[in-house]
């Protein structure tokens, strides 16, 4: 398999998932901002959208958008507890989870990574995020992950966009199990080593 995947992007999510599952993978490079791989090839061709991450299996077909991405490898690995069985209602509220990280977090931070974006518009986004983040604290209470005891690939997808909130600007002061769930997270050797394998270099 190839994971498509650019240093500073939700593309850390999937590559945690890859380590947590212990499946054989390839991490490839993109930059964003040329669309273009390590080797001169065009990123569109792989992925017409244009944006990481992009799953290769082995049998060549591809497979995008974080959420769906992250399911996959967790169906892969059933042993590891990555995600509840399909068709549960924990499968469920793993995917209500992926879907409040994507729509609620996600992408309320994308714009701020737009110089073009307007300060004053950047200034309600961070509230927005604030008031998120204020509810999550709440929901994480008594609770070491999004779904209970067990580490999902939700868990990963929120680590990751959550790691931008000192670079946005976004105040997460006082929320201590936010914090605490991010010290957590943290933790976890594969989580350490997919940050080591996708820093900017």
């Amino acid at each position: 398999m190839k994971l498509y995947y650019a240093p500073g992007t939700c593309s850390l999510s999937p590559h945690i998932a890859l380590l947590e599952a212990g499946l054989p993978f390839e991490a490839v490079r993109v930059s964003t901002k040329t669309h273009r791989l390590e080797d001169g090839g065009d990123y569109y061709a792989v992925n017409p959208k244009g944006y990481v991450p992009t799953l290769e299996l082995d049998d060549g077909e591809r497979l995008t958008e974080g959420p769906a991405i992250v399911q996959w490898i967790a169906d892969q690995v059933p042993g590891k507890r990555l995600a509840p069985p399909a068709g549960t209602m924990a499968r469920y509220r793993l995917i209500e989870w992926l879907n409040f990280v994507t729509a609620e977090l996600h992408k309320q931070y994308s714009p701020m990574f737009n110089a073009a974006m307007p300060e004053e518009a950047k200034v309600l986004l961070r509230e927005k995020l604030r008031q998120r983040y204020t509810w999550l604290d709440q929901q994480l209470s008594g609770r070491n992950h999004l779904t209970g005891d067990d580490f999902t690939v939700a868990d990963a997808y929120l680590y990751v966009v959550t790691r931008w909130a000192p670079h946005s600007r976004v105040d997460l002061s006082g929320l201590a199990q936010v914090a605490a769930f991010m010290e957590r997270v943290a933790a976890r050797p594969a989580v350490q080593e997919a940050q080591r394998q996708s820093e900017p270099r």
